[in-house]
């Protein structure tokens, strides 16, 4: 289907935010008037711009609180919309967007909304445009696309149709199923906006809270297919009014939004019978991954990390045959570290592996969705690897899943087996700490590339502010990546990176770890004070916990018991046991893990 995006969602003038558009891929853009009005270029210039780029202009939009007035405030709107329609007219747009009355509106009836809207679109037809109705969440009387509809049908005009955008519909808990009696015909437009799950004013909530498709909680699968239902044939259009989007390079978020309506139209089109609507672009079939293949952690040098893993049992693998790369191993559990092209970086996560059923669909897929690649060089003898950069930097590595020790094992000479098993099972999650700018673009890349679901987010309080958090998973829980948005008082280096490993006996492991000179990450006594108290734990238990520096969380599930190291670099280690059905993070923890990592980072001491 024709795809275009409102000028609203992007940063920069209207010529930067047209070019972005068009180098993004998207057929047609919606202009906003405030980008027109402020920029230097004529509606002409901006017109014959849009042709050279191969973009259609497609929505002039807001023309707001005409109807529902009194005659003569009406008699000004008239005279207001007029100069919009010739507005319109100059750039070539044939339709504009009117708005239902929020400010100005005195007469609650749909009678008089309707012929204002009739005579409204007189004068829209006399420019040669039409006029799409669109009921606003907070409009004063109409907030309901349902009685929106309900007016343009009293209105009876064929240059007045309906607008309907998905978070004014899907915020207030709207039904999407009535939107299948609107004729297709008089859907003059769709604009599609995402949305997390907030309790706030809904104005506050759509100004700055609209996410892109794929990036909130909204069911944009299921308002989709209601529109396309009627057999509605115009563009989906994005309008997204968010704080991060008008701050980021215009031409990075051009493509995060083109990629989501991408993978929107693929959801649509697999929710509905094949064929349904052969205009929806759909993508290759790749399944979820199943297992972490590896983690690389990648400094100029790494050897404080080679001491760490040594004290917690892993075993040293072997050097690769042509790059300076080691790898490190406890279990199913691969850590690879890397020197390679890393002058002055301290050691990081800079790349994950997973295993995929099917290497070729996933790879396939991404190259759909605009992933970049990440650039690995191969030799002849190596295993080639699927490859893509998320949005925060980090690497993406995609391997056939293995039943045993992957191929590319191989590849690392000289080390010595596993002799006996450590405790570590495999790689539990990783944690990966997202720049604030980048947040909602790595959910949604990891999302649309991988399948992987969101869990919740949760907010986390740390000694410099919340931390949001937000788990991508898949449904058995074999791949957990929580992204941590760090509070803006800090950079990206202000909150690690960590690295998770599940095991058979934490404990155990904590013990010998600790007879090998492991610095655990130290617990304050209060929270051991405070463990016994809220869960009744014994005091031998608690004194176990405390000796170790463990952490302890229970659900109705089961418990968790977990420990960390201390950091290096900008990375640390958990290694976690899972007991019963429990599925969290002892999230109540982390602000004990936070301020204790900032006393270890050198903060004033009392």
């Amino acid at each position: 289907m024709k795809t275009s995006i409102a000028t609203v969602c992007l940063s920069g003038s209207l010529v930067e935010k047209l070019h972005a558009s068009a180098a993004a891929g998207f057929d047609g853009v919606e202009i906003f008037e405030p980008d027109l009005i402020a920029g230097d270029h004529s509606p002409e210039e901006i017109r014959a711009l849009a042709r050279r780029l191969g973009l259609t202009l497609d929505l002039y939009q807001p023309l707001r609180d005409l109807e529902g007035v009194d005659e003569a405030t009406f008699t000004d709107n008239l005279r207001r919309a007029a100069a919009t329609f010739a507005t319109a007219r100059r750039l070539g747009i044939q339709t504009v967007l009117v708005c239902s009355n929020v400010a100005t509106a005195t007469v609650d009836s749909d009678e008089v909304s309707a012929g204002q809207l009739r005579r409204i679109g007189d004068v829209a037809q006399s420019y040669g445009v039409r006029i799409a109705f669109e009921a606003l969440a907070w409009g004063r009387f109409i907030d309901d696309y349902r009685r929106a509809w309900r007016v343009v049908e009293l209105a009876d005009h064929p240059a007045v149709g309906v607008c309907l955008d998905s978070f004014h519909v899907l915020s207030l808990g709207h039904d999407p199923a009535r939107i299948t009696e609107i004729p297709a015909d008089k859907i003059f437009y769709l604009q599609l906006a995402d949305a997390p799950a907030l309790t706030m004013d809904v104005l506050s909530w759509s100004r700055h809270h609209r996410l892109f498709p794929g990036e909130g909680a909204f069911d944009l699968t299921r308002f989709v297919s209601c529109v396309l239902a009627t057999g509605y044939d115009g563009p989906l259009s994005l309008e997204v009014f968010n704080d991060t989007f008008r701050q980021t390079d215009p031409r990075h978020t051009a493509v995060h939004a083109l990629r989501s309506l991408t993978w929107l139209q693929d959801k649509v089109a697999a929710a509905n019978p094949e064929g349904w609507r052969p205009d929806l672009t759909t993508l290759a079939a790749a399944k979820p991954p199943t297992a972490f293949d590896f983690v690389e952690l990648k400094a100029e040098d790494t050897s404080e990390v080679e001491v760490l893993l040594g004290q917690l049992g892993f075993t040293m693998r072997g050097r690769h045959r042509t790059k300076p790369v080691s790898l490190w191993s406890a279990g199913d559990a691969r850590i690879v570290l890397n020197e390679q092209q890393a002058r002055d970086r301290v050691p990081h996560v800079a790349a994950v592996g997973l295993q995929v059923p099917d290497a070729g669909a996933t790879t396939a897929r991404a190259a759909q969705l605009m992933a970049p690649v990440a650039y690995r060089r191969t030799y002849a003898s190596e295993q080639p690897f699927g490859a893509a950069v998320a949005p925060d930097g980090t690497e993406f590595y995609w391997i056939p899943e293995a039943h045993g020790v992957p191929e590319w094992v191989a590849e690392f000479d000289g080390g010595i087996p596993e002799t006996e098993p450590c405790g570590v099972r495999a790689i539990d999650h990783a944690n990966l700490t997202q720049p604030w700018q980048t947040a909602e673009d790595t959910v949604l890349f990891l999302r649309s590339v991988f399948g992987l679901t969101p869990d919740a987010p949760a907010e986390v309080p740390g000694p410099t502010g919340l931390v949001r958090s937000q788990v991508m998973r898949t449904e058995d829980g074999a791949i957990r990546i929580p992204l941590n948005v760090a509070p803006h008082v800090l950079d990206h280096s202000g909150l690690a990176q960590h690295v998770a490993f599940s095991c058979s006996d934490v404990v155990g492991l904590a013990r010998r770890a600790a007879d090998r000179g492991l610095a655990f990450l130290p617990v304050s006594d209060n929270y051991y004070d405070y463990l016994r108290g809220r869960f009744g734990l014994g005091a031998d238990e608690v004194a176990e916990l405390r000796a170790l520096n463990l952490l302890y969380d229970r659900s109705p599930d089961g418990h968790f018991v977990h420990f960390y190291t201390r950091t290096v670099g900008s990375v640390f280690f958990e290694f976690v046991q899972r007991f019963g059905h429990y599925d969290g993070y002892g999230t109540d923890n982390a602000p004990v893990r936070l301020a204790a990592q900032r006393v270890g980072a050198g903060t004033v001491r009392p």
